[in-house]
């Protein structure tokens, strides 16, 4: 429940989960097969992702971002020394105090409150939307991209506004600053600003590349 604190087992991952969004994991360090094994044999199957400031995923002695998303195990699959899983995005946290690190990292956490989405969203979310998709579309032609233009993403606003900028071709920190926003009005702003400058970015990609073109 918001407000609450319990301890969760950690992934610390050079990327953002966002609520409703899918998190493919194909884990093989000992401590996060063992951290893994222990989060299977609870009946929630829940741990915590944060984004790592600075460092590596592998062998520790990172520095992590004090904001996560709680991250629920739907399907694993288990081979020699290797856990392949898909995770999904569920409540937004804070990171109260980071506990030992011994067997695997593991933190004291206060769950966020939700993002109050009212009708008044609806219409700045529509045309956030609107805008990621226009300027996949255009990324789609210089990079490859997880997500396609025309993904589906839920009908219910209060998920899709999270899966709008899960989708969006932003960089991880753009994705944090989102990840912590407090109202769903600075997510739209952050959202539609960072946008802007990627697309901004792929249209001058486009230029330089007709420019090269048509060079003699």
């Amino acid at each position: 429940m918001p407000g609450e604190t319990r301890e969760l087992p950690m992934f610390p991952l050079g990327s953002v989960l966002f609520p409703g969004m899918p998190l493919p994991l194909r884990v093989f360090e000992p401590r996060y097969v063992a951290m893994l094994s222990a989060v299977l044999g609870d009946p929630e199957r829940e741990f915590g992702v944060v984004l790592i400031e600075r460092g590596s995923e592998v062998g520790g002695g990172d520095v992590r971002f004090g904001v996560g998303t709680v991250a629920r195990i739907a399907r694993v699959e288990i081979s020699e020394g290797t856990l392949e899983l898909l995770a999904t995005g569920a409540a937004r946290f804070e990171v109260v105090r980071w506990l030992e690190d011994e067997p695997f990292p593991r933190a004291e956490v206060r769950e966020l409150e939700p993002l109050a989405v009212d009708a008044a969203t609806v219409p700045a979310l529509a045309s956030a939307e609107g805008l990621v998709r226009a300027t996949l579309t255009r990324a789609s032609e210089f990079v490859e991209l997880p997500w396609a233009p025309d993904v589906e993403l839920s009908p219910d606003p209060s998920h899709r506004i999270w899966q709008v900028a899960g989708i969006a071709p932003l960089g991880s920190l753009d994705q944090f600053a989102m990840l912590r926003s407090t109202t769903a009005a600075e997510l739209l702003a952050t959202l539609v600003e960072e946008t802007q400058a990627a697309d901004a970015r792929f249209t001058a990609s486009w230029a330089d590349d007709e420019q090269d073109d048509d060079a003699p």
